[in-house]
């Protein structure tokens, strides 16, 4: 029942929306706190401050009871720590996001800058790239999935396997469908495929299967618990490498800018994610009737939040959709999420991107990109390909 909320009748998940989503994000901040998106039978917010709002109450906006909007995503994703609420959540995230603090991502600061230093000199002597499959992808691809430490035999699918993931955190729609299989394969995987004696010593999985020797979770959780490395780990970073990538080569200035004064990298980074977040939303489910301006939605509803509608809200952002390096609250943005369910890697994220975008700063004057293929994903927002040539 859609309760007392204005209907958006558009459906954000057909091809269309994906591939154009703003004015669709657009016209559900307009429409009101929160809307009833008739295709999905779901509701959504898109404004920043309610969305931001929804993400640090996380006794009301429950995360437990799956954060998809199908009951069979909803359904095998519990007992990961994207799918659950305190106390469980807390102890999840430490095992989880322990390899991920910045006090143990800085440890890895000088391996990841010397192989995007040798990336970047490769490709500058190369001229003509692709951004994503032989930039974006490098680091999570040949740094990233060898830290999480699966058996060599089955890695070799962890893209397809976190597209797969992703595609069906949405609704069940024919994206869903295809996915899967997809899906399923990684599931045998982390039951059949992995187990303490064929994972690297040290590794991020050997810290699961540690943390169930020692009785923190049971034995049967550590599959699970090894899907929050399967599915977030890799697409989020690419994307979010390839939207800054293709956002500095199509404005020349900001890349002008960027160049005079490198220190606005990190900035840059977080322009990029708010601009193009890598994933549009997530939903959760309310424990308590909720109303906000005078719609009312009940307890043990599903609501989405779209963290990327609340990107470029006119309420938060001067001029939202103009890219700008030096915008003084561009760290606001919710593309990590925010509060005790913010993205654990994403410190890792932002070290990668930092590397890469201090070594192309010192090696290209000025590169052109064409127009990039958007890659059809029911959650994540991001390029198949991106074309790149380097022009001085």
């Amino acid at each position: 029942m859609a309760s007392s909320c204005p209907a958006y009748e558009a459906d954000i998940y057909a091809d269309g929306g994906i591939e154009a989503p703003y004015e669709h994000y657009a016209a559900i901040r307009n429409a009101g706190p929160v809307v009833w998106l008739a295709a999905q039978q779901v509701h959504a917010m898109g404004r920043y401050k309610d969305v931001k709002a929804a993400l640090l109450d996380h006794r009301t906006f429950l995360s437990g009871e799956g954060v998809a909007l199908n009951d069979f995503t909803n359904g095998i994703s519990r007992g990961t720590t994207l799918a659950s609420d305190a106390p469980v959540h807390g102890t999840l995230r430490t095992i989880i996001g322990a390899p991920l603090r910045p006090e143990a991502v800085a440890i890895l600061r000088d391996q990841i800058a010397e192989a995007a230093e040798a990336l970047v000199l490769r490709l500058v002597r190369q001229k003509r790239f692709d951004g994503v499959v032989d930039f974006a992808r490098f680091l999570p691809v040949s740094i990233i999935s060898t830290l999480v430490g699966l058996p060599e035999e089955g890695r070799e699918n962890m893209l397809d396997w976190a597209a797969a993931t992703f595609n069906c955190l949405g609704p069940q729609n024919d994206r869903a469908t295809a996915a899967l299989p997809q899906l399923q394969a990684m599931l045998a995987y982390t039951v059949a495929g992995v187990g303490a004696d064929n994972v690297r010593p040290g590794s991020w999985a050997a810290q699961i299967y540690d943390a169930a020797d020692r009785g923190l979770v049971p034995k049967e959780q550590v599959p699970a618990l090894l899907l929050d490395y399967l599915g977030p780990s890799l697409d989020t970073t690419i994307f979010a490498t390839g939207h800054l990538l293709h956002l500095l080569g199509s404005n020349p200035a900001q890349w002008e800018l960027l160049r005079a004064d490198p220190a606005l990298i990190p900035n840059a980074i977080e322009e990029a994610v708010r601009l193009e977040s890598p994933i549009r939303g997530f939903s959760r489910v309310l424990s308590r009737d909720v109303e906000l301006e005078g719609s009312k939605v009940a307890a043990g509803s599903r609501v989405l939040l779209l963290y990327a509608s609340a990107n470029r809200d006119e309420a938060k952002w001067a001029e939202p959709e103009r890219f700008d390096i030096a915008r003084a609250n561009a760290r606001d943005h919710l593309g990590f999420g925010i509060g005790r369910h913010g993205c654990a890697g994403q410190h890792l994220a932002r070290l990668e991107m930092q590397c890469l975008m201090t070594s192309l700063v010192r090696h290209v004057s000025s590169f052109e990109v064409g127009a990039p293929v958007v890659q059809k994903n029911n959650v994540l927002r991001g390029f198949a390909s991106l074309p790149v040539e380097i022009t001085g």
